[in-house]
Protein backbone atom coordinates (compact mmCIF):
# COMPACT_ATOMS: atom_id res chain seq x y z
CA UNK A 1 0.00 0.00 0.00
CA UNK A 2 1.51 3.14 -0.77
CA UNK A 3 1.99 5.85 1.42
CA UNK A 4 0.24 9.17 2.11
CA UNK A 5 1.37 12.34 0.66
CA UNK A 6 2.57 15.06 3.62
CA UNK A 7 -0.54 17.53 2.46
CA UNK A 8 -2.83 14.41 2.96
CA UNK A 9 -1.81 13.60 6.13
CA UNK A 10 -2.05 16.98 6.81
CA UNK A 11 -5.45 17.26 5.81
CA UNK A 12 -6.26 13.69 7.80
CA UNK A 13 -5.11 15.18 10.53
CA UNK A 14 -7.13 18.44 10.39
CA UNK A 15 -10.38 16.41 9.70
CA UNK A 16 -9.83 14.39 12.83
CA UNK A 17 -8.78 17.21 15.63
CA UNK A 18 -12.58 17.04 16.33
CA UNK A 19 -12.96 13.52 16.30
CA UNK A 20 -13.23 11.36 19.59
CA UNK A 21 -11.66 8.13 19.96
CA UNK A 22 -13.69 4.97 18.88
CA UNK A 23 -11.38 2.10 19.47
CA UNK A 24 -8.85 1.56 22.77
CA UNK A 25 -6.15 -0.01 23.21
CA UNK A 26 -5.68 -1.63 26.83
CA UNK A 27 -3.81 -4.51 28.68
CA UNK A 28 -4.88 -7.56 26.20
CA UNK A 29 -3.04 -5.57 23.23
CA UNK A 30 -3.61 -6.71 19.65
CA UNK A 31 -5.76 -8.93 18.91
CA UNK A 32 -8.20 -10.67 16.90
CA UNK A 33 -10.48 -8.92 18.62
CA UNK A 34 -9.56 -5.53 18.37
CA UNK A 35 -8.26 -5.48 14.87
CA UNK A 36 -11.90 -6.71 13.91
CA UNK A 37 -13.14 -3.63 15.83
CA UNK A 38 -10.59 -2.05 14.21
CA UNK A 39 -11.38 -2.50 10.77
CA UNK A 40 -15.39 -1.93 11.42
CA UNK A 41 -14.54 1.54 12.63
CA UNK A 42 -12.76 2.12 9.59
CA UNK A 43 -15.54 1.03 7.21
CA UNK A 44 -17.92 2.84 8.93
CA UNK A 45 -15.76 6.10 9.23
CA UNK A 46 -12.90 5.90 7.33
CA UNK A 47 -10.30 8.12 9.47
CA UNK A 48 -10.41 7.16 13.21
CA UNK A 49 -8.66 7.72 16.76
CA UNK A 50 -7.37 4.54 18.57
CA UNK A 51 -6.60 5.20 22.40
CA UNK A 52 -3.52 3.64 24.11
CA UNK A 53 -4.74 3.29 27.79
CA UNK A 54 -1.95 0.47 29.39
CA UNK A 55 0.93 1.98 27.01
CA UNK A 56 3.09 4.82 27.21
CA UNK A 57 6.46 4.53 25.90
CA UNK A 58 7.02 5.87 22.63
CA UNK A 59 8.75 2.89 21.03
CA UNK A 60 6.24 0.38 21.74
CA UNK A 61 3.62 2.78 20.84
CA UNK A 62 5.53 2.98 16.97
CA UNK A 63 5.80 -0.65 17.33
CA UNK A 64 1.68 -1.33 17.92
CA UNK A 65 1.08 0.98 15.13
CA UNK A 66 3.26 -0.67 12.90
CA UNK A 67 1.29 -4.02 13.32
CA UNK A 68 -2.14 -2.20 13.93
CA UNK A 69 -1.51 -0.59 10.17
CA UNK A 70 -0.39 -3.77 8.56
CA UNK A 71 -3.38 -5.93 10.14
CA UNK A 72 -6.06 -3.45 8.89
CA UNK A 73 -3.96 -2.12 5.38
CA UNK A 74 -5.05 1.04 6.72
CA UNK A 75 -2.78 4.50 6.35
CA UNK A 76 -0.62 5.58 9.27
CA UNK A 77 -1.52 9.57 9.39
CA UNK A 78 -0.46 10.12 12.35
CA UNK A 79 0.25 9.38 16.55
CA UNK A 80 -0.38 12.25 19.00
CA UNK A 81 0.54 11.57 22.53
CA UNK A 82 -1.84 8.56 23.29
CA UNK A 83 -3.78 8.77 20.73
CA UNK A 84 -3.11 6.34 16.96
CA UNK A 85 -5.17 8.45 13.87
CA UNK A 86 -5.80 5.93 11.02
CA UNK A 87 -7.51 6.29 7.53
CA UNK A 88 -8.85 3.68 5.37
CA UNK A 89 -11.13 4.60 2.70
CA UNK A 90 -14.21 2.46 2.84
CA UNK A 91 -15.32 -0.07 0.45
CA UNK A 92 -19.36 0.99 1.47
CA UNK A 93 -19.80 3.91 -0.99
CA UNK A 94 -22.60 5.34 1.34
CA UNK A 95 -19.47 5.52 4.15
CA UNK A 96 -17.33 7.08 1.76
CA UNK A 97 -17.38 10.49 3.49
CA UNK A 98 -13.64 12.05 2.93
CA UNK A 99 -12.53 13.31 -0.25
CA UNK A 100 -8.75 13.31 0.05
CA UNK A 101 -7.05 15.91 -1.61
CA UNK A 102 -4.21 14.24 -4.58
CA UNK A 103 -2.96 17.55 -5.60
CA UNK A 104 -1.20 20.13 -3.28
Amino acid sequence: MKELKNFQKKYLKALAHSLKPVVFLGQNGVTVNFIESVNQALEKHELIKIKFIDYKEKEFKTQISETIVNDTKAFFVSIIGNTLILYRKSKDEKNQKINLPQNK
